[in-house]
C-alpha cells in the first residue's frame, strides 16, 4: 500500500512541478503517473549502466557528471512518455533536482517501518 501512495505522491509532485517550472508540461495527472513509472524503471535499469560506463568521467569531474546522467535519464523518460514535455538541459536539471528532493521527503514520510 505504501508503494501506491508513494507513486501517487511522486506523480503529484512531478505534476505540480510541471505547473511551476517553465519548460515542463504534463498532459494531465495520468501522464504524470506514467512518467513517474517510466522514470522509476529508467532509474533502476538505465542509470546504473550509465554510471558504470561513465565512471572515469565521473571520477575526473569529482561526481559532477552524475548530474548529466540524471538529465539523460529525465530526457529518456520524457521521450518514452507521450503527452509530456521537458525542454532542455537546464530545465531537466532543475526538474531532476527538485523532484529528487521531494521524493526524498516522501520516502522519509512513508519509510519502511521495521521494528
Amino acid at each position: 500500500m505504501n508503494f501506491i501512495i508513494k507513486l501517487l505522491l511522486t506523480a503529484a509532485a512531478a505534476y505540480l512541478l510541471g505547473m511551476v517550472l517553465p519548460g515542463v508540461h504534463f498532459g494531465g495527472f495520468g501522464t504524470a503517473i506514467w512518467f513517474v513509472i517510466v522514470l522509476g524503471v529508467m532509474n533502476a535499469i538505465v542509470k546504473p549502466v550509465l554510471k558504470l560506463i561513465s565512471l572515469p568521467v565521473t571520477i575526473i569531474t569529482l561526481g559532477l557528471f552524475l548530474l548529466v546522467i540524471n538529465v539523460i535519464v529525465i530526457q529518456l523518460a520524457d521521450a518514452l512518455t507521450p503527452g509530456n514535455v521537458v525542454d532542455g538541459f537546464l530545465t531537466s536539471l532543475i526538474f531532476a533536482f527538485v523532484l529528487s528532493l521531494l521524493t526524498a521527503g516522501i520516502d522519509m514520510m512513508f519509510g519502511d517501518k521495521k521494528d
